[in-house]
């Protein structure tokens, strides 16, 4: 009996507190964020060093007249006004570089999809011309254009002396305004192995019943083209267009080299003005002319402004694509 009591108050004592969950999972979870934050740090410095902080110092110097001397001066929207309504060359440059986009994207995606189409065809040497297809695209840009400049050269090139063996006469290509753009454009289209290559996965991944399916049901070549492999490799088809689109608007190097190696000059970029554009400015690109502004009249602050409407365009017609695509691009396992 002596021992009752001890017994009632060790009943009476409280119980240790049990661990709080909520906190022990909110812990766990900052564990988390911050492992994140510490893997994707490498990411988030080479974002904000090489393309957040330019990003941000772009739009600020589309305000200022800015000349690499002297420090930014604040001017408003005086750059854009004269952008948008002053500029003489401005429409002559948006007009080749839509130009350019529409003749080269439709023709990269064809001629991209059709080799690929040929390539899950081939019976033998199938590596052979994977490899014989796609090696254009490892060429560097330079490179490929004076290659293309030496056999389009209307004196002396391969392309048209075989053309006046045939009793063709030959164009001038690069030195022809007319013909300038299209030679670009072939330039464009031989380089499409990248593209290629992802048609290529993507229709050897279409599954062999839909096909085997279509074929009982009598379709015929064509047939099973449009109704199975188009549907099936869709996706690849609008990031082919989004990809072909971007790099139209961004179309540079290849122009501006072509334009200095066709006129005869050895000079690289803004030293010889009359090779910008050249022939009679049927090569001055958007890009090229905003160079131009940056880097030979130091014109740093319209530039930026040019560089600005650039990134808003290149946004917008991407959204344009991408909204649109919903009615003809097609997901496997998507719901409708």
């Amino acid at each position: 009996m002596s021992h009752a009591p001890a017994i009632a108050a060790g009943a009476s004592a409280p119980a240790a507190p049990a661990p709080d969950r909520r906190q022990t999972r909110n812990k766990a979870a900052g564990r988390r964020r911050r492992m994140v934050l510490l893997l994707m740090s490498p990411w988030i410095a080479g974002f904000t060093v090489f393309f957040g902080y330019p990003l941000v110092m772009s739009a600020y110097l589309s305000f200022t007249h800015y000349d690499l001397l002297s420090p930014p001066h604040w001017i408003g929207l005086a750059n854009y006004r004269f952008l948008f309504g002053q500029d003489s060359q401005i429409r002559g440059a948006i007009k080749n570089t839509l130009v350019f986009i529409a003749l080269s994207v439709p023709l990269q995606v064809l001629f991209a999809f059709g080799i690929a189409q040929m390539l899950t065809r081939a019976r033998w040497g199938l590596g052979f011309f994977r490899t014989v297809f796609y090696l254009p695209a490892l060429a560097p840009p330079v490179a490929a254009v004076l290659a293309f400049v030496f056999l389009l050269n209307p004196a002396t090139g391969p392309i048209n002396t075989i053309l006046a063996k045939l009793g063709i006469s030959g164009s001038l290509w690069f030195n022809d305004p007319t013909w300038a753009k299209p030679s670009l454009v072939i330039l464009s289209v031989w380089g499409v192995g990248n593209i290629m290559i992802i048609f290529l996965a993507a229709i050897l991944d279409v599954p062999r019943h839909l096909y085997e399916s279509a074929e009982l049901d009598g379709a015929g070549p064509l047939q099973r083209l449009r109704w199975v492999t188009l549907p099936s490799v869709s996706p690849v088809i609008l990031f082919a267009v989004i990809l072909g689109v971007i790099q139209g608007l961004q179309y540079f190097t290849q122009a501006l080299v072509a334009a200095s190696v066709a006129a005869g000059s050895a000079v690289q970029g803004g030293d010889n003005p009359t090779t910008i554009g050249y022939p009679q400015d049927s090569t001055l690109f958007y890009p090229v002319l905003l160079y131009e502004h940056g880097f030979r009249f130091f014109h740093m602050g319209y530039a930026s402004a040019m560089a600005m409407v650039l990134l808003a365009v290149s946004f917008v017609v991407t959204l344009i694509i991408v909204r649109n695509a919903r009615r003809w691009v097609h997901y496997a396992g998507a719901v409708r």
